[in-house]
């Protein structure tokens, strides 16, 4: 039964993937193996970046803050995700749909300004080199973050508190893996337009506020290259945006087949695209910036190195002592 007639549902069913049940175990490895690769690659950058010295500069720990928004980003979605692909209720409470909610606004919206910040961060370096220790100093590096962090977790609170005040009274079938906003508003029995206005006003200035500065600093830094005489002194510029621009590419293409399109034609086609800027991206970010950028390779091998030192040192010790020496 999942005809209601309250103004608050007690629970919702998250429809998932696919509701077929021979498709559940096959996903639940997936995705398993999915989150492990994401944790992994992440927490290694985030210990990479801390413990090599000659990554102590912006572009590194904005990437560090980035690595562990998108920890957060895929543990707020991906636990539930496995639990409902292998139990036969699927639910979620009212309660916690609206906290899954929030907390996927508020690291999504992170990622999308750090993002920014990276962007920035790259114009100054590439336009601007001998003020750049000046201009991208600690405390301004601070003020980014800090900014990245705080508008979010405002923004959020608004979409949140907006959906709470909504009427459900129809289907408590979710057909999404998550609370996304528009899978939640589409069972609202009592009117959306508020939701759609603040969605299509507020909501489309702060996603493209931050693409804007991504756009405007790159077309920047792509007239700067083109002044550029030589060959490598242009693909030694663009190596170092490279992954970056991937990123972007991945996080914002899929945002916008998802977000800007009318609410009623939301079908499995976002839901797939959802995956892609969830869970993908933010396992593949290690993957991009470890690839092409020689610095962070570097620093990668040296920390996989003391680990496995520190592996071997405790295997000696314990093989020691077990020997009685």
């Amino acid at each position: 039964m999942d005809m209601f007639n309250l103004t608050r549902l007690p629970e919702f069913i998250l429809l998932g993937l696919s509701p077929r049940p021979e498709d559940q175990k096959p996903l639940f490895v997936l995705f398993l193996i999915m989150y492990l690769v994401t944790l992994a690659g992440n927490l290694l950058i985030i210990l990479a970046i801390r413990s090599d010295p000659q990554l102590q500069n912006p572009m590194y720990f904005f990437l560090s803050i980035l690595s562990f928004a998108d920890i957060c980003y895929t543990t707020v979605i991906v636990p539930k995700m496995l639990v409902n692909f292998l139990s036969e209720t699927k639910t979620i409470s009212y309660a916690e749909c609206l906290a899954q909610m929030y907390f996927f606004l508020v690291f999504g919206n992170i990622d999308s300004y750090l993002l920014a910040a990276m962007a920035i961060d790259r114009y100054v370096a590439i336009c601007n080199p001998l003020h750049y220790v000046t201009v991208m100093n600690h405390r301004r590096c601070m003020l980014l973050v800090a900014f990245s962090i705080a508008f979010p977790c405002l923004h959020s609170l608004l979409y949140v508190l907006l959906v709470n005040r909504l009427t459900f009274c129809a289907s408590n079938v979710i057909r999404h893996f998550f609370c996304d906003v528009n899978p939640v508003l589409k069972l609202a029995c009592s009117s959306t337009f508020v939701n759609e206005v603040v969605a299509m006003t507020e909501g489309l200035a702060s996603v493209m506020a931050p693409f804007a500065f991504i756009t405007i600093s790159y077309l920047t830094i792509l007239i700067a290259v083109l002044n550029i005489p030589s060959a490598a002194g242009k693909h030694k510029v663009f190596s170092t945006c490279s992954s970056h621009l991937t990123v972007v590419t991945l996080f914002y293409g899929s945002i916008s087949y998802v977000y800007f399109q009318p609410l009623s034609s939301y079908t499995i086609k976002d839901r797939i695209a959802t995956v892609i800027y969830t869970v993908l991206t933010s396992m593949l970010n290690p993957v991009i910036y470890s690839l092409s950028n020689k610095d962070m390779k570097r620093g990668l091998k040296k920390l996989i190195s003391r680990i496995k030192s520190e592996m071997d040192r405790l295997s000696t010790a314990k093989t020691n002592k077990i020997c009685g020496y």
